[in-house]
């Protein structure tokens, strides 16, 4: 692999760590703006729309210049969004921290996902885009843990401000180690919008919404249910985080060896398996080690689906896939913003903390029935191009046309 592709960790080691060290921080930024944790909750969805909003602005900004640098100017924002969140004097202050360094996200993982299958070749492309997102998935075993345990600490505050440099460092290996690439000739923004009129990409997007968005209906509220519910300190969340991250290793390493290898089938697995143990969460919830158990499966079966829709995507938007990637990534975001609201309207009805949980396992079963229309709307297409081609010159053409 690349060296390149380490410069593209780190940057998103410092995002990843950003995004998730919120969730471990809830009860201790509620407490200091005197909110409750559901309107707690909203750092994290107003993040998430944020990527959605930022992904195609951003991706759609950057179009005329060269990608290295736009993934420079990216970090020089996602740094300003952190600072501006660790001196908030404010909770709505906060949230427009959370929002702009948002913004860099979609971006960020849109383009470098393109820059890294460029980089290798074709048959090893999921795989590349894995190794990109395991500075994410690391994060959360190093990065969000560490950042929890600072922020309970010493003060969360400190911990957004430990977050802008991981910004500053990721934007050094970028200027380091990314090769000056040029910016693709010939390459329009209707041609990037045209990829959103094929039917698989939307799908493959829906299906990014649905799963991941059940993956941040349990985890989004994760400090709440495992000390209210399970009974866990407030010390022990830290290492709760660490064994999600740890899935989250694992599945992206495993997602990307085997979306090279058979895509839909991967996605079926992962997916299936995801709603699952979702479901099953809202009873493991009450037993500390099946709730660490159950913790560190959701993130390896919610991050094994990252790689086969990040790939699925790019496949199917094929010679100009820099929005779509881009906007696949807000997609995920979008996924996370829809969970946490969900996620929060059930528990201020009293569901309990463990309620958004059947959030979660519905959101992933749905995201599996997709994945299976997808398939099947796959092979009918090629079945009816096959029948094109076995034709004559005449029914070929009737064919086309209809």
């Amino acid at each position: 692999m690349p060296l390149a592709l380490l410069a593209l960790a780190i940057g998103a080691f410092g995002i990843g760590t950003t995004e998730f060290v919120i969730m471990g921080l809830l009860p201790q930024v509620a407490g200091d703006f005197g909110v409750s944790i559901p309107t707690a909750g909203l750092l994290v969805t107003g993040y998430a729309l944020g990527v959605v909003i930022g992904a195609p602005l951003m991706t759609v900004l950057g179009t005329k210049v060269p990608r290295k640098r736009m993934l420079m100017l990216l970090m020089g924002l996602f740094i300003l969004g952190n600072l501006l969140s660790a001196v908030a004097p404010s909770f709505s202050v906060m949230l427009i921290g959370r929002v702009v360094a948002s913004l860099a996200h979609g971006a960020f993982f849109g383009i470098g996902s393109v820059v890294a299958a460029e980089l290798v070749a074709p048959d090893k492309k999921a795989g590349a885009i894995a190794m990109m997102f395991t500075g994410l998935t690391v994060a959360n075993v190093v990065g969000v843990p560490l950042g929890t345990l600072v922020g309970q600490s010493v003060g969360w505050r400190v911990t957004f401000a430990i977050v802008a440099g991981l910004g500053v460092i990721g934007l050094a290996g970028i200027a380091k180690l990314v090769p000056d690439l040029p910016k693709p000739e010939g390459v329009r923004l209707r041609h990037e919008l045209a990829a959103f009129k094929n039917t698989q990409v939307l799908l493959a997007m829906a299906m990014t919404v649905l799963g991941f968005g059940g993956v941040f209906a349990a985890i989004t509220y994760i400090a709440p249910m495992m000390t209210h519910v399970t009974g866990f300190a407030d010390g022990s969340v830290t290492w709760l985080l660490v064994l999600f991250g740890l899935g989250m290793v694992g599945g992206n390493l495993v997602g990307g060896k085997f979306a090279d290898r058979a895509l839909m089938p991967m996605l079926y697995v992962s997916l299936g398996a995801l709603a699952v143990v979702l479901a099953l969460f809202t009873v493991t919830a009450h037993n500390k080690i099946a709730a660490a158990v159950t913790i560190a499966l959701i993130g390896a079966l919610g991050f094994a689906t990252v790689p086969p829709l990040q790939k699925r995507v790019l496949d199917q938007a094929h010679g100009a896939p820099t929005l779509a990637s881009a906007v696949n990534i807000g997609a995920f975001n979008l996924g996370n913003a829809l969970s946490a609201w969900l996620g929060g309207i059930v528990i201020a009805a009293g569901f309990g903390y463990t309620a958004p949980n059947w959030v979660g396992a519905v959101l992933a079963a749905a995201a599996l029935l997709l994945a299976i229309l997808s398939a099947a709307l796959e092979r009918r297409t090629s079945a009816r191009g096959a029948v094109v081609a076995a034709g004559t010159p005449s029914e070929q053409r009737t064919a086309v046309h209809h």
